[in-house]
Protein backbone atom coordinates (compact mmCIF):
# COMPACT_ATOMS: atom_id res chain seq x y z
CA UNK A 1 0.00 0.00 0.00
CA UNK A 2 2.98 2.55 0.82
CA UNK A 3 4.54 1.85 -2.47
CA UNK A 4 1.29 2.75 -4.12
CA UNK A 5 1.29 5.89 -2.47
CA UNK A 6 4.55 7.09 -3.04
CA UNK A 7 4.05 6.07 -6.61
CA UNK A 8 0.54 7.97 -6.92
CA UNK A 9 2.44 10.89 -5.04
CA UNK A 10 5.49 11.55 -6.93
CA UNK A 11 2.94 11.61 -10.48
CA UNK A 12 0.97 13.99 -8.68
CA UNK A 13 3.99 15.56 -8.05
CA UNK A 14 5.12 15.90 -11.19
CA UNK A 15 1.78 15.86 -13.26
CA UNK A 16 1.83 18.30 -16.06
CA UNK A 17 5.30 20.09 -16.70
CA UNK A 18 5.67 23.67 -15.21
CA UNK A 19 6.00 26.49 -17.53
CA UNK A 20 9.80 26.31 -16.62
CA UNK A 21 9.98 23.37 -18.90
CA UNK A 22 9.58 24.68 -22.41
CA UNK A 23 12.48 24.72 -24.52
CA UNK A 24 13.98 28.19 -25.58
CA UNK A 25 16.24 28.65 -28.91
CA UNK A 26 20.02 28.91 -28.04
CA UNK A 27 22.65 29.87 -30.52
CA UNK A 28 24.36 26.67 -32.76
CA UNK A 29 27.37 26.42 -35.51
CA UNK A 30 27.04 23.72 -37.71
CA UNK A 31 30.78 23.30 -39.71
CA UNK A 32 31.98 21.24 -41.99
CA UNK A 33 35.33 20.41 -41.40
CA UNK A 34 37.73 19.89 -43.87
CA UNK A 35 37.62 17.38 -46.49
CA UNK A 36 33.81 17.59 -46.47
CA UNK A 37 33.44 14.33 -44.84
CA UNK A 38 32.75 15.44 -41.60
CA UNK A 39 30.98 18.23 -39.42
CA UNK A 40 31.18 19.85 -35.70
CA UNK A 41 28.07 20.76 -34.16
CA UNK A 42 28.97 23.65 -31.71
CA UNK A 43 26.41 24.97 -29.16
CA UNK A 44 26.25 27.42 -26.58
CA UNK A 45 23.61 27.40 -23.15
CA UNK A 46 22.90 31.11 -23.06
CA UNK A 47 20.97 30.48 -20.39
CA UNK A 48 21.42 31.57 -16.83
CA UNK A 49 21.60 27.97 -15.44
CA UNK A 50 22.54 24.45 -16.67
CA UNK A 51 20.77 22.94 -18.90
CA UNK A 52 19.66 19.79 -20.85
CA UNK A 53 20.39 21.31 -24.70
CA UNK A 54 19.51 19.26 -27.97
CA UNK A 55 21.18 20.17 -31.74
CA UNK A 56 19.95 19.39 -35.23
CA UNK A 57 21.98 19.80 -38.02
CA UNK A 58 21.19 19.05 -42.19
CA UNK A 59 23.60 19.13 -44.51
CA UNK A 60 23.16 18.24 -48.19
CA UNK A 61 25.30 16.33 -50.10
CA UNK A 62 25.95 16.18 -54.58
CA UNK A 63 23.73 13.24 -54.30
CA UNK A 64 20.13 13.89 -54.83
CA UNK A 65 18.08 13.37 -51.79
CA UNK A 66 20.70 12.96 -49.60
CA UNK A 67 20.77 15.11 -46.83
CA UNK A 68 23.06 13.48 -43.73
CA UNK A 69 21.60 14.50 -40.64
CA UNK A 70 22.92 14.91 -36.83
CA UNK A 71 21.14 15.26 -33.92
CA UNK A 72 22.54 15.19 -30.30
CA UNK A 73 21.71 16.52 -26.88
CA UNK A 74 23.71 16.15 -23.69
CA UNK A 75 23.90 18.48 -20.85
CA UNK A 76 25.30 21.90 -21.16
CA UNK A 77 26.43 24.33 -18.16
CA UNK A 78 25.28 27.51 -18.16
CA UNK A 79 26.52 30.66 -20.13
CA UNK A 80 29.08 27.43 -21.98
CA UNK A 81 29.70 26.67 -25.40
CA UNK A 82 30.47 23.20 -26.29
CA UNK A 83 31.16 20.55 -28.99
CA UNK A 84 28.35 18.58 -28.83
CA UNK A 85 28.77 15.79 -31.39
CA UNK A 86 30.22 15.29 -34.81
CA UNK A 87 28.99 13.76 -37.38
CA UNK A 88 31.11 11.03 -39.88
CA UNK A 89 29.73 11.36 -43.50
CA UNK A 90 28.51 7.96 -44.40
CA UNK A 91 30.27 7.95 -47.94
CA UNK A 92 28.91 11.37 -49.61
CA UNK A 93 30.97 14.71 -48.84
CA UNK A 94 28.80 17.26 -47.36
CA UNK A 95 28.17 20.29 -49.53
CA UNK A 96 26.73 23.07 -47.69
CA UNK A 97 24.32 22.81 -44.51
CA UNK A 98 20.82 22.95 -45.17
CA UNK A 99 19.19 23.60 -41.23
CA UNK A 100 20.58 24.13 -37.87
CA UNK A 101 18.68 24.51 -34.69
CA UNK A 102 18.84 24.10 -31.17
CA UNK A 103 17.57 24.60 -27.76
CA UNK A 104 17.73 24.13 -24.37
CA UNK A 105 15.47 23.22 -20.89
CA UNK A 106 16.01 23.14 -17.33
CA UNK A 107 16.44 19.21 -16.94
CA UNK A 108 12.71 17.83 -15.26
CA UNK A 109 14.13 16.67 -12.42
CA UNK A 110 15.78 20.09 -11.30
CA UNK A 111 12.77 21.98 -13.01
CA UNK A 112 10.33 20.22 -10.72
CA UNK A 113 12.38 19.75 -7.23
CA UNK A 114 12.78 16.34 -7.17
CA UNK A 115 15.99 14.75 -5.87
CA UNK A 116 16.52 11.84 -8.04
CA UNK A 117 20.42 11.22 -6.04
CA UNK A 118 20.52 7.61 -4.59
CA UNK A 119 20.87 7.75 -0.55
Amino acid sequence: MLRKLAVITLTALIGSPPSTLHAEPVPITCTILPGAESASVLLTNSLSYAASCQANCKFSTAVYDDNPQIICAKPVPAGKQVEMCILKAAGNKLVKLVEATADCKKPRAAASGINLQKR
